[in-house]
């Protein structure tokens, strides 16, 4: 909470992070349509990368047992001291609801709880 009482809100990745950004914005599905928008994956990528602040975590711990690299994700918000992780992930990550005192919470559910 900042000093005037309003939310703040940062945002994290991590190198492992930005790498799995990269390589599924690359799929053929997602490509042809970043470059008819008149973009390209290393522009989106560095675009985002701009507006985080990227941890490095010291270890991975396995937790999601079905996607390893969803652990990924856990170990940027362990490294970041993050309040929440907001996902789409419904099959692995938001059936957890939570790790290590880090809630994981849809975009809706963040949007509310910064709203008020």
């Amino acid at each position: 909470m900042r000093p005037d009482g309003k939310a703040q809100v940062n945002f994290f990745s991590s190198a492992a992070l930005l790498q799995e950004l990269a390589d599924t914005l690359a799929y053929p599905k997602f490509r042809t349509r970043i470059e008819s928008a008149g973009s390209s994956v290393p522009v989106l990528v560095s675009s985002y990368s701009a507006l985080t602040r990227l941890v490095s975590p010291r270890k991975v711990p396995r937790v999601v047992a079905a996607d390893a690299d969803d652990d990924h994700v856990i170990a940027a918000a362990i490294a970041a001291r993050a309040d929440l992780i907001v996902t789409g992930d419904r099959k692995h990550l938001l059936s957890l609801k939570h790790h290590r005192g880090v809630h994981i919470v849809s975009a809706s559910e963040a949007l509310g709880r910064l709203l008020g």
